[in-house]
């Protein structure tokens, strides 16, 4: 019998890792060009309307499968 986590297992946590610190990397430096090219405010301002486009979307999305569900009941 095989005891604790296995070869799988390993190699998918290893290849998480590499991919995770990759994106991390990547993002890291968009976030310093940005700095520099629009100082911290700029940058504050820009990522603050990135997440509330991406907060719009899924609240769009949300609220037609709460409709849908509020349909099936009723």
């Amino acid at each position: 019998m095989e005891e604790g986590p296995g070869f799988k297992f390993w190699a998918a946590l290893f290849g998480l890792v590499i991919v995770g610190s990759i994106v991390a990397l990547v993002l890291m430096l968009l976030f310093t060009k940005a700095v520099y090219a629009w100082g911290v405010f700029g940058v504050l301002i820009a990522v603050s309307l990135v997440l509330l486009v991406f907060a719009w979307f899924y609240d769009r999305r949300q609220a037609k499968r709460y409709q849908g569900d509020a349909e099936l009941e009723g």
